[in-house]
Formats: C-alpha cells, sequence, structure tokens
C-alpha cells in the first residue's frame, strides 16, 4: 500500500479547551503533528505498526495535560496499546488504568449502553456502580439518565471521551457523544475526544434520517446509516451544525498514521453481539432486521452473522461482506418470509432506517436500485456537509 500524508487542514483538531491551558494543547498538537506524517519517511513499513490511536497518542504525551480533575466516558474498547522496544504491540491496559499510573486525577467514569465492561445485552438498563480495580464511582448513561447532569459534572474539570464507533447511526455511542457535548457546553467544562478508528469509515451510504418524524436515541442527526466518520470528525459535525444549541468546548486528539480505507483490525469487541470483523461490516445492513421479526443471531456464536425466520435462514458466515450498505438481505427475506408476518407492528424499523418511507417502498416491491435513487439527492447532501469535518484524508 502507498503511504501518504494524512495532514488535512488543522489535522489535530486542537482548541483552547476551557480552564486547560492553551500552552499544553499547543504542546501536544505539536507532538501529534510529529507523529501524524513521519510515516511518509518510512514506505516500506506496515500502516498497522504506526497507527496510533487518540488513546495511544494521549497516553505517550499525558505529562503535557495540566492538573486538574478528569472524568472518562470510556467503556471495554478504551484501551492503550502497550508496546515492546520495536513498537511492535505486546497487549494493552485500560485508559483509566494507564492515566491513574501516569499520575492524572481521575475522579470518575461515565459509561454507555452495554456498560463500563460491555457485557450488558444491547437496550439493558445498566445502573451506577463502582469499579472493583480502581474504586472509582462508574455513571451509567445508559440508566436512570442519558446526559450527565450538573451535579455529576460539579467536581469535573475536563471530560475525556474514548469509545471504539463502529460508524453506523443507530449505534448509541455517537448519541452518548451528543448528549456528553451538551452537558459539557452547559456547565462550560471541556470535552476532549480521543479518537479511534472507524471500521466502516471508508464509505459513506444509505437513507438520511428525517430528524422531524424519526429521531430517537438509535438516529439523533440528519445523517445516513453510515456516514464514513471517526468518532473525532463526528464530534466536529456536532459542533459545527449545531445540533446543540450551545458550541461545546471541543477538542479532538487526533490518530497516529490512520488512513481511511485501511482495514483494521479493533482489539476488543464494541459491543457483546459484534465479536468479528465479518459481523461488523455486515452490521449497517443486518441491523435493519432489528425491526422485523427475524432473528439475527443473537445468543449464538454467529450474532449478525446470519439472518431466521422459523427454519428459514440466510448465512452468511462464509459470505464475503459488502463493500457498502445493502438491502439486499432485507429484500430476500421480505420474499421468503409471510410478508404480513415480517414487520414488526411497532415503528422501531422507521427509527433505524431514518425514514417512513423503506417499508412502504420494500412492501411495493422496488428493487434496491429503485429505492436507492430515492434517497441519493439527501445523500449527496450530506457528503458536502460532511466534508467540512474531516481531519483524515480521503
Amino acid at each position: 500500500m502507498k503511504h501518504r500524508c494524512l495532514l488535512k487542514g488543522n489535522a489535530y483538531g486542537v482548541r483552547r479547551c476551557g480552564n486547560i491551558p492553551h500552552r499544553g494543547f499547543l504542546l501536544i498538537a505539536i507532538v501529534a503533528f510529529i507523529y501524524f506524517i513521519s510515516p511518509c519517511c518510512h514506505a516500506q513499513a506496515s500502516l498497522y505498526d504506526y497507527l496510533r490511536t487518540g488513546a495511544d497518542m494521549m497516553a505517550e504525551d499525558c505529562l503535557l495535560f495540566p492538573s486538574g480533575r478528569y472524568a472518562v466516558v470510556g467503556n471495554q474498547t478504551s484501551v492503550v496499546a502497550v508496546r515492546d522496544s520495536s513498537a511492535n504491540i505486546i497487549g494493552y491496559t485500560h485508559l483509566v488504568d494507564t492515566l491513574l499510573a501516569q499520575g492524572m486525577t481521575i475522579v470518575k467514569i461515565f459509561c454507555p449502553e452495554h456498560g463500563f465492561r460491555g457485557t450488558a445485552a444491547a437496550g439493558a438498563k445498566v445502573d451506577n456502580s463502582i469499579d472493583p480495580k480502581t474504586g472509582l464511582p462508574i455513571i451509567s448513561l445508559y440508566g436512570k439518565n442519558k446526559k450527565p447532569t450538573p451535579e455529576q459534572l460539579q467536581d469535573v474539570d475536563c471530560v475525556i471521551f474514548d469509545l471504539q464507533d463502529v460508524g453506523c447511526r443507530f449505534y448509541t455511542y455517537i448519541s452518548t457523544l451528543h448528549y456528553v457535548m451538551e452537558a459539557c457546553a452547559e456547565s462550560n467544562i471541556p470535552l476532549l475526544v480521543l479518537d479511534r478508528p472507524n471500521p466502516n469509515g471508508h464509505y459513506v451510504d444509505g437513507p438520511v434520517l428525517d430528524t422531524a418524524t424519526c429521531r430517537s436515541f438509535v438516529g439523533m442527526h440528519p445523517v445516513p446509516v453510515v456516514y464514513g466518520m471517526t468518532i473525532g470528525e463526528y464530534a466536529k459535525m456536532i459542533n459545527g451544525e449545531h445540533w446543540i444549541e450551545d458550541s461545546c468546548k471541543l477538542s479532538v486528539f487526533p490518530m497516529g498514521f490512520y488512513l481511511r480505507d485501511t482495514v483494521y483490525p479493533l482489539p476488543v469487541p464494541p459491543s457483546p453481539n459484534l465479536r468479528t470483523a465479518h459481523a461488523i461490516a455486515l452490521y449497517p445492513s443486518l441491523c435493519l432486521f432489528e425491526g422485523t421479526n427475524c432473528g439475527v443471531g443473537r445468543g449464538t456464536d454467529y450474532p449478525f452473522e446470519w439472518v431466521t425466520y422459523g427454519k428459514d435462514t440466510l448465512d452468511l458466515r462464509h459470505e464475503e461482506a459488502p463493500a457498502a450498505f445493502s438491502l439486499k438481505y432485507l429484500i430476500e427475506m421480505y420474499r421468503r418470509v409471510p410478508q404480513d408476518k415480517f414487520f414488526q407492528k411497532n415503528n422501531f424499523f422507521e427509527k433505524l432506517t431514518g425514514n417512513k418511507e423503506l417499508r412502504k417502498q420494500i412492501e411495493a416491491g422496488m428493487s434496491e436500485e429503485e429505492i436507492r435513487a430515492t434517497w441519493q439527492p439527501a445523500l449527496d447532501e450530506f457528503k458536502k456537509i460532511r466534508e467540512k469535518y474531516l481531519i483524515y484524508s480521503e
């Protein structure tokens, strides 16, 4: 693979961040810049040898950060690579453990859907708890409140956000990001997003959400099913498009040596039922079945790698994942299943698709090509908006 410099505009996304000194972030920007461009001088090395997540970059240089009281929005994916003297990854430590070991003051943890250790089922309420390793309070953002309260932020000087996204609108970590940004803006607290690769970040596809009729926690913004952005880029878009009332004091700590179209094996499953790279690639297309009476393999060894309705099975475990969002699985199963039994008798399918048209289009027998043509104008408009917030080159 040809290596290329990845700097695009203000690639390190550093701004003055509330009461965190500007000088500290300038030093971070310089270090990030050095890491970010040096692969261009080493064309023979593997990109994976160089790639650093935002958490890796912060952990390597956290002495540059000012003293203060930090909260971390994290879960089991918030890990830092441990490397040997040759820069080979030999293991991972949790971000919270890493920052504590380096002397930073972490006062609490906020966790999203699935909990801090990532074991709670989809949609299951997550309670507040205490982390047994560190003794830190863990505040659930998928229990009594999805948004940090002013009281929960009273003893916090800066919030660090580090969650592994998979690049799909209905994956709720970006909804958690929205509420954290909103809470930080309202409490005048800076937010630092540690960027991570998007395993579905190499394309943009699917219908754009109609926020007037289909907005929910599985879809809060007018974006397509697959938006082709890292979570740091997405945070910039939430701010820039004014999807929260007050602008958040946002800084994005970028990755080093990230190429959008490079396959990056996630070191930790982002949630209990996305266990493999194959499932993550199929997830944008198969998650729509959650609004039907077909199963997607939850409770089996291969969730999101097959579809079932009774004894009728669409087995995709050995099929190459589509290069983009696809309706072919949905249309195929609709033709197999008794059509009056296919969709659930609620509006969850519409919440996932982001519009009230797709169900009707499938019921009317429209082809995938015909359906795609109806969402293309909005998709093209989104791509123009997206371009303004990209940190990494296409």
